[in-house]
């Protein structure tokens, strides 16, 4: 990202060129198949905006990726209890569903897969350096929960499981807490 001081004018031009990135994401089905014309033309938006938010269009997929990490990330402290794993999931997810529009059109492609898998190996970071446990399973399960996880939503922004985002969010966190 370029600018440094984001003002109201500017978050809601990014906000524009992440919404059509999301829809031409969904039409396209990989991000080397859109272009920065393309995008500007249906964001209605000049190039030189989008140049002074973004060096390309890889750029905007590393800063939805870099929001969602650092919100997976932040303020995250010792889980030693329930409450410290319903604490993060609750607050990834709540991200995610303030999101979900955008994720139903992103997901649609597979760019996003990858984009998953390096979601799922922070996710796998946070509790690895952060759980408090002595369960002898622990890596295992942890990697099968995480990548489990984007899987699943990956398979809800498609449309193609019944779970909702609430449930997966659930029963993310009565699997984690098993391992306590």
């Amino acid at each position: 990202m370029k600018l440094k001081g984001i003002n109201s004018s500017s978050k809601k031009t990014k906000n524009i060129i992440k919404e059509y990135f999301g829809e031409l994401l969904k039409e396209k089905k990989e991000i080397s198949n859109i272009t920065v014309t393309e995008l500007c033309k249906r964001a209605n938006i000049t190039r030189g905006a989008f140049y002074s938010h973004y060096d390309n269009i890889y750029a905007i997929a590393e800063e939805i990726e870099s929001e969602i990490q650092e919100l997976a990330l932040s303020n995250v402290k010792k889980i030693s209890s329930k409450d410290d794993i319903k604490y993060f999931l609750n607050t990834l997810f709540k991200y995610i569903k303030e999101n979900e529009s955008f994720y139903k059109k992103a997901l649609q492609s597979n760019d996003p897969i990858m984009f998953i898998n390096r979601l799922s190996k922070k996710f796998f970071a946070v509790f690895e350096n952060n759980l408090i446990t002595n369960n002898k399973d622990f890596d295992i399960t942890i990697h099968f929960c995480a990548d489990g996880a984007a899987i699943l939503l990956i398979k809800y922004f498609r449309g193609d499981n019944k779970f909702s985002l609430d449930y997966i969010k659930n029963y993310l966190c009565e699997t984690l807490e098993k391992l306590l």
